[in-house]
């Protein structure tokens, strides 16, 4: 009997990580913890020290970007041990050539709330700061943009936190991301079917035509962010401080939450830009 799709709350993103680990080839641990002391898991596969960085769930609404993100680990952990393509390509061989680690979930108390109090819309972490605005790249401008539209503290969405990196979120993932070279890093939202890949004078020359490529492999669109959605953000940090290529993807349309019934599609539609990720 086919299992029915539920919304990841923690003891099954917890249950899920236990049942990646079980793969000889597959690395599961936790980057740090979350306000409420939740693990921010992390998967890895490959050999490689080059290795890509695929992120989820930065806002609590958006928890179908781990789902996303536990059926990539999963489809990719059984094409390695079947030794069968996923998405038409040879995924052994890419591994061989470079790495891929998942954070499926950054904001686990995000998700725990928004999944037992759906009618509080919430995106922020269990302090009410927004993860995806309170990382150190133009956060004082997207700060005074807040202000201006009337956010001045906690709440649901928004909130930049009282300076940048305040938050262990937004801490676990810049520190992973200073202990390993990342050629590039992939953080997921919804909604929109649009990759965003530009954020200032040092976004890489290369990576509005890896924006493309993507795009166009997921039948998506590829923009520049504006307004609150310019600056604060992870795609926006490892920009700029790392100076490689980072890409925002907003999959699915519609309204957060998306509903679970969409799932499926947007799983098909991402799978091929997924893989290609790996390797571009």
């Amino acid at each position: 009997m086919e299992q029915q799709l539920m919304p990841p709350d923690y003891c099954i993103l917890k249950q899920q990580m236990q049942e990646l680990g079980r793969f000889p080839f597959a690395r599961v641990g936790s980057i740090g913890c979350s306000v409420c002391s939740r693990q921010i898991f992390s998967f890895s596969v490959g050999t490689s020290a080059e290795r890509v960085l695929f992120a989820g769930a930065f806002h609590g609404m958006e928890w179908i970007t781990t789902m996303i993100l536990l059926r990539f680990a999963r489809g990719l952990c059984e094409a390695l041990r079947d030794h069968v393509p996923l998405a038409g390509e040879d995924v052994t061989a890419l591994l061989q050539k470079r790495g891929l680690c998942i954070i499926p979930c950054v904001n686990p108390d995000g998700v725990a709330i928004q999944l037992c109090n759906p009618e509080k819309r919430w995106q922020a972490n269990a302090r009410g700061v927004d993860i995806n605005h309170n990382f150190d790249a133009g956060w004082c401008e997207l700060r005074e943009l807040e202000i201006e539209s009337g956010i001045t503290g906690p709440g649901p969405t928004r909130y930049g936190g009282p300076c940048p990196e305040s938050e262990p979120e937004t801490a676990a993932m810049t520190h992973l991301c200073r202990r390993h070279c990342f050629c590039q890093a992939l953080a997921f939202h919804s909604q929109g079917e649009v990759i965003y890949y530009d954020f200032g004078e040092h976004t890489p020359p290369c990576s509005l035509e890896m924006a493309q490529r993507m795009a166009d492999a997921a039948r998506y669109q590829v923009a520049k962010p504006e307004g609150l959605a310019v600056g604060g953000g992870f795609k926006d940090w490892f920009i700029d401080c790392l100076r490689r290529p980072a890409f925002t993807v907003e999959v699915g349309m519609g309204e957060n939450p998306l509903p679970i019934e969409q799932f499926e599609p947007i799983y098909q539609q991402l799978e091929p830009m997924l893989v290609l990720a790996l390797h571009l």
